[in-house]
């Protein structure tokens, strides 16, 4: 009785996880869309609001497909990130009209000009057992509104000229 009702609770599990999963493949070639998430990588671009940021860049040629669910797609040349995906990580390009989204090349210009301009709040968190300073840093070149929490330690080590 117990083996048929785990049985039955496994059969359950597969069931409706199979019904998110999609059979995808793409042939060598083929032009697809990689789906990145502004708001993890953001070595790759820096957006100041992510939800507005695209999702998805491309398109870029498949050059190789590596496993059942991993493909080598050709990036442009200055990207900063693998040219390794998976496959849920690809929508294939449909029709002839080409819409591009480049990927940033560098992200050294828009990093180097994020610079504090001054601090508008400041407060006390507790950090695991220390008491540590978080401040609210309005950043050059940008307004208010778009200022952020970040911990004065972290600022002064990585903004040494910054003068609070």
């Amino acid at each position: 009785m117990l083996k048929f009702h785990l049985q039955r609770a496994q059969d359950r599990m597969k069931q409706l996880a199979d019904k998110h999963c999609s059979d995808r493949q793409f042939q060598i070639g083929d032009f697809v869309y990689v789906k990145l998430h502004p708001y993890r990588q953001v070595s790759i671009s820096y957006w100041v609001n992510a939800k507005l940021a695209p999702k998805f860049y491309g398109p870029f040629q498949v050059l190789d497909r590596i496993d059942a669910v991993t493909y080598r797609l050709e990036l442009p040349v200055g990207s900063r990130i693998h040219n390794v995906f998976h496959v849920s990580q690809l929508r294939k390009h449909v029709g002839t009209v080409v819409t591009t989204t480049n990927i940033p090349a560098s992200t050294d210009a828009s990093f180097s000009s994020r610079e504090p301009e001054s601090i508008l709040d400041r407060m006390t968190v507790k950090w695991g057992n220390r008491a540590v300073t978080k401040v609210l840093v309005k950043w050059k070149h940008q307004l208010p509104k778009d200022a952020t929490w970040e911990f004065f330690y972290d600022l002064l080590k990585h903004y040494p000229s910054f003068n609070p």
